[in-house]
């Protein structure tokens, strides 16, 4: 496994050895900027090459939130995990930073077992992205001639795969993928297998999530479930509906990036899929339906 290359940001020499020290056992590359600017000119030289950037928010010469507005601006930096850390703590002041494209946010001073977990949650997602960035390239030759297909499938594997394949054929697919992946597992942990928020965050601290996943997958009460995603592409742009057969949700709280579950190792997929990766998202009734568009 390639190393992973960390980016730290913050103005105090302190921070930055605290924070290299404490992760200095965890087999990350480290590297660090005293402040936006340098960051910004070390990213622009090597935006493929860092996989998390821990970046401070108020800074002198560029602070944090100005870097971030470049990093989301850049074709290639974009999809790299920022975890803001600083001291700003009003939920303002975090839903502004969240909003602007920051994946976690986390208060000083911080616990340093929540750094570490939310650091390896942000790693976990990069390395997903990738995988499924390097599945595009690989399968993208005729999907953009697809214009309608329906598929059904039960497995956290396979939602992953079929995202990927319908991405393909949308007109954005690396902008694409993040959400309509966020989706049909969504589909499958959430709806098919009922899983609750609560149950995750407990599964995810165990380890045990996948699991747990693949041991309700062949319970009698959901062996028979399955979920479906049908595909529909025009002159008026693309829309995608995931259908399951659970007994819904309340999702409107999940529409947006809710401070309160800022530190929290999962909860935004949906807020993702909502404000990043398609121009619209619609619930339909208990929240077993969700109908998406390009």
């Amino acid at each position: 496994m390639n190393t992973i290359r960390l980016l730290v940001v913050d103005d105090e020499p302190l921070n930055l050895a605290i924070i290299t020290e404490l992760l200095e056992d965890e087999n990350y590359q480290i590297e660090t900027a005293e402040d936006g600017a340098i960051a910004w000119e070390m990213l622009q030289l090597a935006p493929e090459s860092y996989d998390v950037i821990l970046l401070d928010r108020m800074m002198p010469n560029m602070c944090g939130m100005e870097l971030l507005a470049k990093i989301k601006h850049h074709q290639i930096l974009k999809h790299c995990p920022v975890i803001f850390q600083t001291a700003k703590v009003s939920p303002e002041e975090i839903s502004e930073g969240l909003n602007a494209g920051a994946h976690y946010y986390i208060t000083k001073p911080y616990d340093e077992c929540v750094l570490l977990s939310v650091i390896k949650t942000a790693v976990d997602d990069r390395l997903l992205y990738k995988k499924m960035r390097d599945s595009l390239a690989k399968n993208n030759s005729i999907m953009h001639l697809l214009r309608q297909a329906c598929f059904e499938f039960k497995t956290i594997d396979e939602a992953r795969s079929l995202a990927t394949l319908l991405s393909n054929a949308c007109p954005e697919p690396d902008k694409t993928i993040m959400g309509l992946t966020e989706l049909m597992i969504n589909a499958v942990e959430h709806g098919n297998l009922e899983i609750s928020y609560q149950e995750k965050s407990r599964f995810n601290r165990q380890g045990i999530w996948l699991e747990e996943v693949n041991k309700r997958l062949s319970a009698t009460a959901y062996e028979n479930r399955i979920a479906s995603v049908q595909f529909q592409s025009g002159t008026n742009g693309v829309e995608i509906i995931i259908r399951d057969q659970g007994n819904g949700f309340d999702w409107a709280n999940y529409m947006d990036f809710d401070p309160s579950r800022v530190m929290d190792s999962h909860g935004r997929g949906i807020a993702i899929a909502n404000k990043l990766s398609f121009s619209s998202v619609e619930y339909i009734g208990t929240g077993n339906e969700v109908r998406v568009k390009i």
